[in-house]
């Protein structure tokens, strides 16, 4: 079977033209309408990778999204953060016709040089969150951003000047702050969603502590959690942080402390063993991690219920 090898995009101007897009403003950074985009998905680059920073405020979009291994249904409006060097996919069922409006913000990381904002947008997360991650705006949020959107336009389509890339980089730094406390409000109120996360969470964590065969694997990793939960990790740990003040590692570390004391308490397990069966490859590792997170070490943390 023929591999299709993603269509790589290094430079806003070949994006344009790949797109079918007049040609941008600036080299290094463009705003575009998605009606406006005239070249549709074709069975000979679907994939897509680009060299540059996306942010999608999206309106309609009737096909699926791949990114990374998921597909991804969006119906209704969101806005989705995209680092470089990251494959998407679009996905339509035969004969269907992309319905796809709103507003693309590309730019390349050359655009932030010498500026504070190069360092920090490096601290938003949410560049490495999943299409399902994406932020789900109220209508009030929305507005906010349309109109920083709109800003940016504004100054992208006007004569650029010395003033320019300053003006834009402020309201690029102010849509992103919004971001982030959207995301922070997502968090919060998306209750049902992100307590079933929570609870598929000590799910597995329950069910790997307590399988026959643990003393062959090691401890759970963040990364191999968060592929068991089809969530991004950094997503995973912010969300946890919101909901129990602690990070992915930190809860799993808990959760394995929990189990260890059970062990200790009810069982005549000796610690070397649970320290195996818990996952360890030196028992040292195990009474050292014990100690720091109870001030006690197994044996007296045992000998306290003698």
């Amino acid at each position: 079977m023929e591999v299709k090898i993603p269509k790589q995009i290094k430079t806003i101007s070949e994006y344009h033209n790949f797109m079918g897009l007049p040609m941008p403003q600036h080299p290094l950074i463009s705003v575009v309408k998605f009606e406006d985009i005239k070249r549709k998905p074709n069975k000979s680059h679907k994939s897509i990778i680009n060299y540059f920073y996306s942010i999608a405020l999206k309106k309609t979009f009737n096909a699926k999204m791949k990114y990374g291994q998921q597909e991804y249904d969006f119906n209704n409006g969101m806005l989705a953060f995209i680092a470089p060097n990251q494959i998407i996919k679009v996905v339509l069922e035969e004969n269907e016709i992309l319905e796809h409006t709103g507003w693309l913000l590309i730019f390349h990381s050359d655009f932030l040089w010498n500026t504070p904002l190069a360092r920090k947008i490096k601290q938003y997360d949410y560049f490495s969150y999943n299409l399902n991650e994406a932020l789900h705006l109220s209508e009030k949020e929305e507005t906010i951003l349309l109109n920083i959107m709109d800003n940016i336009n504004q100054e992208y389509n006007s004569s650029i000047d010395k003033f320019s890339q300053d003006v834009i980089i402020a309201q690029l730094d102010l849509l992103l702050t919004y971001s982030e406390r959207f995301y922070q409000r997502q968090f919060i109120t998306r209750k049902i969603s992100n307590h079933t996360i929570l609870e598929r969470l000590e799910d597995l964590l329950t069910k790997f502590f307590n399988e026959d065969n643990l003393s062959s694997k090691a401890i759970p990793t963040v990364q191999y959690i968060s592929e068991q939960l089809n969530i991004s990790p950094n997503y995973l740990s912010r969300l946890l942080k919101t909901l129990t003040g602690q990070s992915t590692k930190q809860f799993i570390q808990y959760k394995l402390i929990e189990f260890a004391k059970e062990k200790l308490s009810t069982t005549d397990m000796n610690i070397n063993a649970i320290a195996y069966k818990l996952g360890f490859e030196y028992p040292q590792s195990f009474s050292k991690l014990f100690k720091i997170k109870t001030n006690l070490t197994p044996m007296e943390f045992r000998n306290s219920f003698k």
